[in-house]
């Protein structure tokens, strides 16, 4: 080989060199730095892109529930179920106030009996399910539609219920329950209001045993209203 061949050669041999290991790390090139060339230029500084942060969960503004046994004052409780034994209710289930409660009171004027129980459940937000408003409202309308998929109960009629919570839905029916060994005829009544992530179910009932007489559908509903306001209003 000519001997000026020869040194052109080995001039570039090293920058061939150094052509070969910048290639052999061209896959993982946004994780290190690039390779310098002959002319010494800056190597390439590109930071690694950073992790995309993890969604997060809208805030609620409820993160916990009253008693439900609370929720609704003794003067109402007595007017509603007259001649109650237990003004302070009986709780249904297993108590935990932070997330679901119940309270049944239940009176017996003569022969007209009349039922009322208060039920709470509180939604926290899900980034994979949705905000806690959302399952709330998702859960009203569960309960209203429970009702009226009964197809024991008969005469259902269903409407929205103004100035109660965010949204309420207010159903009215009809139903036999059983009373010993005969079956009495109740007229009820539910009402589902949801206030942010919480949902309030009041469901009111009553019968005429005996010479009793069953109460009317309007008075039904206005007591149930009244009884869900009280327990909307007592969410903190």
């Amino acid at each position: 080989m000519p001997r000026n061949a020869q040194r052109t050669s080995q001039r570039r041999s090293p920058r061939l060199a150094r052509t070969l290991a910048c290639a052999a790390v061209a896959v993982p090139a946004l994780l290190v730095a690039g390779c310098s060339s002959d002319s010494g230029g800056q190597s390439d500084t590109s930071a690694p892109a950073e992790d995309k942060a993890e969604p997060s969960a809208a805030p609620v503004k409820f993160k916990e529930l009253p008693d439900a046994c609370k929720t609704v004052p003794r003067g109402t409780v007595k007017e509603l179920t007259p001649k109650t034994d237990n003004a302070s209710g009986k709780r249904i289930g297993s108590g935990n106030t932070k997330d679901s409660g119940s309270c049944l009171w239940s009176g017996l004027d003569k022969f007209d009996y009349r039922q009322l129980t208060v039920s709470l459940k509180r939604f926290d937000s899900d980034t994979s399910r949705g905000s806690g408003n959302e399952l709330a409202g998702t859960f009203l309308t569960q309960q209203a539609d429970a009702v009226k998929s009964d197809k024991s109960n008969k005469d259902v009629k269903s409407a929205s219920a103004e100035g109660i919570g965010d949204k309420a839905t207010s159903v009215s029916y009809e139903a036999k329950r059983k009373n010993g060994d005969k079956s009495e005829d109740f007229r009820e009544h539910r009402l589902v209001a949801r206030s942010a992530n919480v949902v309030v179910t009041v469901d009111y009932a009553g019968a005429g045993f005996e010479s009793g007489k069953t109460p009317g559908a309007d008075e039904l509903k206005k007591n149930a209203e009244k009884a869900a306001k009280e327990a909307i209003a007592s969410l903190k």
